[in-house]
């Protein structure tokens, strides 16, 4: 894997966020690997965590404005590497190291998500995967009308793994969560806001400043009151959360060292149909 104890943001291709604190109360949370169309890896989870930390101590961010490089918000991962650099002599050794890694993901995730201060996303284009994921855990989420979200993890082999799934069922019901993740379906913007996972469709070319009038708006409020709603309504949507995310890290670790991920994933790098045997 990586070093999960490294607290540095390295620049140039490694870089997979940048924050730039702006003086009007705005953080801004940049996806910057445009030519990778922002695909997320361990790396992208690391950095994701240590600039929580930072923005969750610096008095300056009143809120985050998250939005991405490029014509895509996140692709997901790298269908190409499937192993993620998790090895083990054994299924059993290799579905417990994947089982603690997608936990450390979800910790690095859960700092995020908890930010005292709120976070308004900015999507635009293929949103999959854990893309998806990550964007359901803003606050607010405002897409272009060119914008596509899907859950393709099913079609893989794995089951979804950071919990975007559960946050569906939250915001949208079971049912559409179910189909969903169990489909693989994309969807465009607007079906995203009719079932309630948007908040704001609008034209592309408006998707920057659209998102960013809301962070203003936000950033103008008073920063005790505004983080203080946040935490009281995160605190009645959230319930049971934790406990669901443990049995998802459990489900994803069984599931990534299957026999089915590794056909999955080897069926769309070479863009064929997988043959799952259920093993």
């Amino acid at each position: 894997m990586i070093d999960t104890t490294d607290t540095s943001i390295p620049e140039g291709d490694e870089q997979r966020l940048r924050l730039d604190v702006e003086k009007d109360g705005i953080g801004v949370l940049t996806l910057c690997r445009p030519a990778k169309l922002n695909a997320w890896s361990w790396e992208s989870s690391r950095q994701l965590g240590v600039l929580a930390d930072r923005i969750r101590f610096d008095d300056r961010i009143r809120v985050v404005l998250l939005r991405a490089e490029g014509r895509a918000f996140c692709a997901g991962i790298d269908v190409t590497a499937p192993g993620g650099g998790i090895e083990g002599e054994s299924g059993s050794a290799r579905s417990r190291a994947y089982y603690e890694g997608i936990r450390w993901v979800h910790e690095r995730f859960a700092a995020f998500a908890r930010l005292p201060q709120p976070v308004v996303a900015a999507v635009r284009g293929y949103c999959l995967g854990f893309g998806f994921e990550f964007a359901l855990m803003a606050d607010i989420r405002i897409a272009a009308d060119d914008a596509v979200f899907a859950l393709p993890e099913a079609q893989l082999g794995v089951a979804v793994d950071a919990g975007g799934d559960l946050r569906i069922a939250r915001e949208a019901g079971a049912g559409w969560a179910k189909f969903l993740a169990l489909t693989g379906r994309r969807i465009e913007a607007d079906t995203a806001w009719r079932l309630g996972l948007l908040q704001q469709v609008v034209p592309g070319d408006e998707l920057e400043r659209s998102a960013r009038d809301v962070a203003q708006e936000i950033a103008a409020n008073a920063p005790l009151a505004v983080q203080s709603v946040k935490r009281d309504i995160d605190a009645y949507a959230d319930a049971g959360l934790d406990a669901a995310l443990d049995r998802v890290a459990m489900s994803a670790a069984l599931t990534l060292t299957s026999d089915d991920a590794t056909e999955g994933f080897t069926a769309k790098a070479r863009r064929r149909p997988p043959d799952f045997k259920g093993a």
